[in-house]
């Protein structure tokens, strides 16, 4: 049956996530340090399970759903890069209760007690918690080769909660060092100390920050995840010392850092993004990624899965299953893409066209007519085997990819007061991957982050770059005069108080250190 008719039954398999527990005997009795310790002397392969358990939180169907309650966005981190670009100003969706990123278009979600707030804050301290768990197992002194990478797995994991959780939290690094962000969790805590933990600074964030990714630098020196993409590796760890190093503003260090995460990789070529793709960690541009199978729990929901949420082409999910249910690209930022850029085809033209799937068809009819698609709806992410029509949404979900790295060091080379190199680097990226027509016109640093920027928007476009981005160059939300419903159509100052999260009530109620008067000040929904 085509999918024109957009009103679909949906069955759902509410499956959750079950793991190995070290910290307990089967019975529920505590296991002491030592006991760990000689367990891990007589069965290794526990200490895998555990980091093996770790990569899973980010992937977690039941992080907020119970029994009584199913939240259709409640799929780990790739519903929080959602939320995130529904935030910013270049994802469109609609306004209706099928979407259900709505309350992150429209702000609402920035209250206490809202399930995207405990959702986003959950994923981050739950993967976090297993990081700990991992570190609290392996002496930091150990000589063991396999153990070091476990443990440098870990410190970088833990890292890269910490960088979400610091910029969702609060203001950027620069100019907010002092401000309060988020309580700081390390394996050598009590429990005592967790349920009476304050806020640190944003400092004192992006200290541990640094000083977890120095070390995971130091222990996965030479290591490469090879296939294993959900795996953190040498490159990952570089490349997540480069975003911090980015909004830290330590623009040599970050180029530096970029430079060697790129050596991880290999940016897509223009005829591999000349087709719905961005679903496999197999591409070679991938230097970290959810690796999702058929097996796993937000697969086997159904449609509690991202394809769901944002692939144009799935035959199961909210997008193709739902009365304008596509996710689109703002008509601003869609109208900025120079033609010659196969960027812009990642979004239907105006005239519903796209070279991306012009001549494909499916059951006899042409992609747009079978799925049908409207224009600027976006054609980027391809469906599970790049079937078009598949019922399964195992695909992958990026969390770095080396074209990223490239920006970020064409951008720390031009503002570490290098633009002739930063323009280089941009140039040569662009021209042999993307748009061979391109050209810098950047005359100053500044002008040239800016450029950056756009080639941020347009290649990082759906992956959860969006709201960080607007908050780290401190720019306005633009979205009037453009193709937002009216009922989200608003602009926002630089900086604005609704723009980051509030501490959830999850937290207040269980940690004595943060009082009402410690949280991020409440802000009015934007106006129109």
């Amino acid at each position: 049956m085509k999918l024109t008719n957009k009103y679909m039954m949906f069955a759902i398999a509410a499956l959750l996530l079950a793991s190995c527990d070290l910290d307990k005997y089967p019975e529920g009795q505590y296991v002491s340090d030592n006991q760990k310790e000689e367990t891990i002397k007589d069965r290794p392969n526990l200490v895998t399970a555990e980091v093996n358990a770790m990569a899973a939180k980010l992937n977690a169907f039941g992080t907020i759903s119970d029994d009584a309650t199913t939240y259709h966005n409640d799929y780990g981190v790739p519903a929080v890069s959602m939320a995130l670009e529904s935030g910013g100003q270049d994802l469109v969706a609609l306004v209706t209760g099928y979407n259900w990123f709505n309350t992150s278009q429209n702000y609402s979600d920035r209250v206490y007690d809202s399930s995207t707030d405990e959702l986003i804050w959950k994923t981050f301290y739950n993967h976090l918690k297993a990081a700990n768990s991992v570190l609290s197992l392996i002496d930091p002194a150990t000589e063991d080769a396999s153990l070091k990478i476990y443990r440098g797995q870990a410190l970088a994991a833990r890292a890269y909660d910490y960088l979400n959780l610091v910029q969702i939290y609060q203001f950027t690094y620069a100019g907010h060092e002092n401000a309060l962000a988020v309580p700081i969790v390390t394996e050598k805590m009590s429990d005592e100390e967790m349920q009476n933990n304050p806020r640190a600074t944003v400092q004192q964030v992006y200290d541990q920050i640094m000083s977890d990714l120095n070390q995971a630098a130091e222990l996965l020196a030479g290591f490469d995840n090879g296939a294993n993409k959900d795996q953190l590796d040498e490159a990952v760890v570089y490349g997540l010392r480069a975003r911090a190093n980015l909004l830290m503003q330590k623009w040599a260090d970050a180029a530096k850092d970029a430079e060697r995460a790129i050596a991880g990789g290999t940016p897509q070529s223009l005829a591999e993004v000349s087709t719905p793709t961005f679903n496999s960690a197999t591409a070679n541009s991938w230097l970290w990624g959810v690796m999702i199978t058929p097996d796993n729990d937000v697969v086997q929901t159904g449609i509690i899965n991202w394809p769901s949420h944002l692939c144009s082409f799935t035959g199961n999910g909210y997008t193709s299953g739902v009365p304008d249910g596509y996710r689109k690209v703002n008509t601003d930022l869609y109208d900025q893409i120079p033609d010659t850029d196969i960027r812009k085809q990642w979004f239907l033209s105006p005239d519903n066209t796209s070279s991306l799937i012009d001549n494909e068809t499916i059951e006899g009819s042409s992609i747009v007519e079978y799925f049908g698609l409207e224009p600027y709806v976006n054609t980027k992410f391809g469906a599970y085997q790049s079937v078009f029509g598949n019922t399964t949404n195992a695909s992958d979900w990026p969390l770095m990819r080396v074209e990223e790295m490239y920006l970020i060091k064409a951008e720390a080379e031009a503002m570490s007061g290098n633009l002739a190199a930063g323009k280089s680097t941009l140039e040569n990226f662009v021209q042999a991957y993307r748009d061979p027509s391109f050209v810098s016109k950047a005359t100053s640093p500044q002008q040239f982050q800016d450029e950056v920027w756009l080639q941020r928007r347009m290649e990082l476009w759906g992956e959860g770059h969006s709201l960080f981005d607007l908050l780290r160059l401190k720019k306005p939300v633009i979205r009037k005069n453009t193709n937002y419903h009216a009922s989200v159509q608003f602009n926002l100052e630089p900086e604005s108080q609704i723009m980051i999260y509030r501490i959830p009530q999850c937290e207040m109620e269980t940690n004595t250190g943060i009082s009402d008067a410690d949280n991020n000040p409440a802000a009015p929904q934007p106006a129109l």
